[in-house]
């Protein structure tokens, strides 16, 4: 077993440091992507693949961390991941062109997603089997408020400074970290280094299927899946690099990524309702903005600040979550926490479109709060169970399922919103016509108000319909709204069942040997 190392406060600041800023530029982009829209001459087609190529590049090194730890050692990885992350934010704020952007944002995407999953893994070796928990809601702060805080950050430093900036504020911060990466972080006494072959086929068809699915998530909407032939054809190629990735996984003898992890039916288990808890946190992350700017009317920077509470709730949540897994085991603190979040978001499934800050408050606290104390459960219970030799490797897995699922959730979101929008504007304007009693009134009103403001009758009459237009648009995107809310309650409901396949103590399922 390995010792606990001295300096596990200094070895969690540091690998929280990194983690924290890799969170953060998940989302900090988003409110700048506008500003870089016209400052790089690019459409909105364009512009949207520098969270695109970011994301993308974080999903297909998270797998195979354990095999380039292994192979470079796992210090030196972390290393060459920070000082990565670090060189490439320097580089993407210079970036003089979109081209030049978006390959930037590629590699820091590389560096970035390698950085989540191995701070994980340290973090769980240098804890005590007691302060797993923890441990865990040290970790889940920097990858759940990461995101969160993210927008309002980007939001400041744009409207305050320039674009740029969200780039920049990594480097001081990078060069501190990588100082404490030297001073504090050492390969663990378990690892072997490898100069093997390396799967080559397997890593082959990992980042083809997995590169093709998430740009499959990304674009779908925007090309109205699968009406588009390109839509068509990244389902095809993914679905096949991903049979093909999973058969050479369980046939070889030395895999890129140990799929075999999954036969321990706990951190399965575990591994689904992790990607169930991202898929919520991500479509809310992306429909409360979009509610609050779109419906409301709100700046984006006031939007992040409304965000705020949930952030606090988690914070709040977490370290609580890590205390109690001890006193009164996961599967309470889960269910407790997917119940309270499924209410939570059941409540946003009756926003009106004079929705006010105040009604908005509550049903944020209590989704940070739930959303928080399921994570740190999750993320404990679903790692217990791994050998201290297969951590790396399991919480590489663990994270890239989790990103895969948010980024679901976020194209399930965008497209059930749209789709959603279209029917209930159908069924709106069926009982909208010059025979409606309703409907003629209203527009008779609208145009007597014009009229007494000086408008002549013509136009008058052209601004009512216009009017009731725009009146129609906005509730029938209100009415989708409140349907993705209600689903994404339902997610979290379904989920339940699964928290009793898991396991917190006994032997792992992948070797008959304990954690400890």
């Amino acid at each position: 077993m390995n010792s606990i190392s001295p300096n596990k406060w200094m070895i969690t600041i540091t690998v929280m440091l990194a983690t924290m800023m890799n969170a953060i530029d998940t989302s900090i982009v988003n409110v700048a992507l506008p500003y870089m829209r016209g400052n790089l001459g690019a459409s909105v087609e364009e512009i949207t693949w520098v969270s695109t190529g970011f994301i993308l590049s974080n999903v297909i090194i998270m797998p195979i961390i354990a095999l380039l730890s292994a192979r470079f050692g796992r210090r030196n990885f972390y290393f060459f991941s920070v000082s990565l992350f670090t060189l490439t934010s320097l580089l993407c704020g210079l970036a003089g062109s979109l081209h030049s952007l978006v390959f930037f944002r590629v590699l820091q995407g590389i560096g970035g997603g390698a950085i989540t999953p191995l701070s994980q893994a340290i973090l769980r070796e240098n804890f005590k089997p007691e302060e797993q928990g923890t441990a865990m809601g040290i970790f889940g702060l920097g990858v759940i408020l990461g995101p969160a805080f993210g927008p309002t950050l980007g939001g400041w430093l744009t409207d305050h400074y320039s674009w740029p900036w969200i780039f920049y504020i990594n480097i001081p911060l990078g060069i501190i970290n990588l100082i404490m990466v030297i001073r504090y972080l050492e390969d663990p006494p378990y690892l072997v280094r490898e100069k093997g072959k390396i799967d080559w086929p397997g890593l082959g068809f990992m980042v083809i299927g997995l590169g093709a699915l998430q740009l499959m998530l990304e674009k779908g909407q925007e090309k109205d899946w699968f009406s588009s032939r390109f839509i068509i054809w990244l389902a095809i190629i993914s679905i096949s690099g991903l049979l093909l990735f999973v058969r050479r996984e369980l046939t070889t003898e030395k895999p890129a990524v140990d799929l075999r992890l999954l036969k321990n039916f706990s951190f399965a288990s575990g591994t689904v309702i992790g990607g169930a808890l991202g898929m919520g946190l991500y479509a809310s992350l992306f429909l409360l903005p979009m509610f609050l700017q779109q419906l409301l009317g709100y700046p984006a920077y006031d939007s992040g600040l409304i965000i705020m509470p949930r952030a606090l709730a988690m914070a709040f949540a977490m370290p609580l979550g890590g205390r109690l897994y001890n006193k009164i085991g996961p599967k309470p603190l889960i269910i407790t926490g997917l119940l309270i979040s499924a209410v939570a978001f059941g409540q946003m499934a009756f926003l009106t479109t004079d929705t006010t800050f105040g009604v908005l408050l509550l049903p944020q606290i209590f989704q940070g709060f739930g959303l928080g104390l399921a994570f740190v459960a999750v993320s404990t219970v679903t790692l217990s169970t791994v050998l201290r030799e297969q951590m790396t490797a399991a919480t590489g897995l663990y994270n890239v399922v989790r990103q895969v699922c948010g980024s679901i959730g976020i194209a399930l979101s965008a497209t059930f919103l749209t789709r959603g929008y279209m029917t209930s504007r159908t069924h709106l304007m069926e009982n909208i016509s010059a025979y409606s009693t309703e409907s003629t009134k209203w527009i008779a009103g609208i145009r007597q108000l014009m009229i007494s403001k000086g408008t002549d009758v013509v136009t008058a009459n052209q601004q009512a319909i216009k009017v009731l237009g725009r009146f129609v648009d906005k509730h029938s995107y209100m009415l989708s709204f409140n349907r993705v809310y209600f689903l994404v309650s339902l997610l979290f409901v379904i989920t339940i069942p699964l928290v009793f396949l898991l396991r917190t103590a006994g032997k792992s399922a992948v070797e008959d040997v304990p954690l400890e």
